[in-house]
């Protein structure tokens, strides 16, 4: 067997179309490298830019967003502040027509002092506009205007209160003064007002916002002050002679003129000149004109309530039975008739029929006519 020998393969030299190929293959590769880098820096610059404008964008979206909210929220404001103020005109407006009632009928209490008038109100058109600006001044100025009526209603309403408070004071001072009146002349105040007058118990002020019980309070003091008043009206309180007369004989126990022992004397003898008028000291109705033994030409007038009175010793009567009589009317002329030592007017007084002094009556009368009105 032949041994043979193998020698090395020697390499074979490239080829030069291989060699640029290759070349070309690395110059794509390097190409499309650089391109992939290049695409992928613009575009993250290009996305950067991007997102910065559409977050520019977003801002000004929601920057636009809160001016609208902003201004919904203050068109909302301003709605609900031109609503509370129609509300609170509405509400003044009633306000003021319910004072203007009550200054009606507190325009019929007698001796009131009228309280101040109600103002006028703004005019309602005034707290709508055509646009905002002018809505919001003329919302403004309707508002200085309506505090302004609020106020004064304020002031009216207190004042009416004051009013009323002085009223039922007054009143209530009157009734106290005429019950004294009637207590002087020695009669029972219940007389003419009956279980009425049976009334008392502690002060306790209304509130001024109370004006119904204001008013009724006011009212039921005001009756009673002119119940009393026509009673007291209707009360012997008057002189029966005019001018300054004086007594030459009291009410009570004396010596007799005649008899020169103790007598009860039943009434007041005036001094005064025969043919001076006598007069009716209340008004009343005449029950007796007559010629009445010791009283010589006598007169009775019926007051009422049991109240009568009786003049004496007249030298002529002016009156007949049954005819009606204002106080200061004349009933006769002074005299001195029946049992009498000379002119001079025998005026009694007598409750339920039995002689008072009528000197009581003629205090009470003089109290009266210088009480506070």
């Amino acid at each position: 067997m032949r041994h043979t020998e193998t020698s090395p393969r020697r390499p074979r030299p490239a080829r030069p179309g291989g060699r640029a190929l290759l070349a070309g293959g690395l110059g794509l590769a390097t190409l499309w490298a650089g391109a992939a880098t290049y695409g992928l820096v613009f575009r993250d610059d290009a996305l950067a830019r991007l997102l910065s404008r559409q977050s520019g964008m977003q801002a000004a979206y929601e920057a636009r967003i809160a001016d609208l909210d902003a201004e919904i929220r203050r068109g909302r404001r301003m709605l609900d502040e031109r609503s509370d103020l129609e509300r609170r005109l509405s509400a003044a407006l009633e306000r003021q027509a319910e004072l203007e009632r009550r200054q009606s009928v507190l325009g019929r209490l007698p001796g009131l002092v009228p309280a101040e008038a109600a103002r006028p109100a703004p005019d309602a058109f005034e707290l709508r506009g055509e646009d905002g600006s002018r809505s919001g001044r003329r919302a403004e100025q309707a508002t200085v205007r309506l505090a302004g009526l609020e106020s004064g209603l304020d002031a009216v309403q207190a004042a009416q209160a004051r009013a009323l408070a002085r009223v039922v004071d007054g009143a209530s001072r009157t009734v106290r003064q005429l019950r004294g009146v009637i207590r002087g002349a020695g009669l029972d105040p219940a007389r003419f007002t009956g279980a009425a007058s049976a009334v008392g118990g502690p002060l306790v002020p209304l509130p001024a916002g109370d004006f119904p019980g204001m008013l009724e309070a006011a009212q039921a003091a005001v009756g009673e002050a002119e119940r009393l008043r026509r009673h007291t009206e209707a009360l012997p309180l008057r002189p029966p002679v005019q001018g300054a007369h004086g007594v030459s004989s009291g009410f009570g126990a004396r010596l007799d003129p005649f008899t020169r022992g103790l007598a009860l004397h039943t009434g007041l003898d005036l001094k005064a000149e025969t043919g001076e008028p006598a007069r009716a000291t209340a008004p009343g109705r005449v029950t007796a004109a007559e010629f009445a033994g010791g009283y010589g030409n006598m007169v009775e007038i019926d007051h009422g309530h049991g109240l009568t009175t009786r003049y004496a010793h007249l030298a002529r009567i002016a009156v007949v039975p049954g005819q009606w009589m204002t106080a200061g009317a004349v009933v006769g002329r002074i005299g001195s008739t029946g049992r009498s030592t000379g002119a001079h007017l025998h005026y009694e007084t007598r409750i339920d029929g039995e002689p008072v002094d009528p000197e009581r009556f003629l205090e009470a009368g003089r109290r009266l006519e210088t009480a506070t009105p």
